[in-house]
């Protein structure tokens, strides 16, 4: 079998594809209420924001968008108002069609 990293370069062999990296403790979140929902603003590697649902039934979940940089408050909560309208009020997630 060939292997799929060259032997000489700088390669994380423990990486698994679609795991988004843990956020340090170092990065600043902010906390924003839109319409009774509450929502952590986390910056994220890619210049953008991950939005985590906190008074959402399923801990941890939300949703990431970027690149964010320069976007106001009021920007913001329109993202988190997009993602609220695609959210299933049965299970508290984006329903696949």
């Amino acid at each position: 079998m060939k292997p799929i990293y060259p032997d000489d370069g700088d390669v994380d062999r423990n990486a698994v594809p679609g795991l988004r990296p843990v956020p340090t403790d170092d990065a600043t979140s902010v906390t924003v209420d839109v319409d009774g929902e509450t929502f952590a603003l986390r910056p994220n590697e890619c210049d953008g924001t991950d939005y985590t649902w906190l008074t959402g039934p399923n801990p941890g979940y939300g949703f990431g968008v970027g690149p964010t940089v320069g976007l106001s408050l009021d920007e913001h909560r329109e993202n988190i108002r997009d993602f609220l309208a695609m959210v299933d009020p049965t299970t508290g997630r984006i329903e696949d069609d």
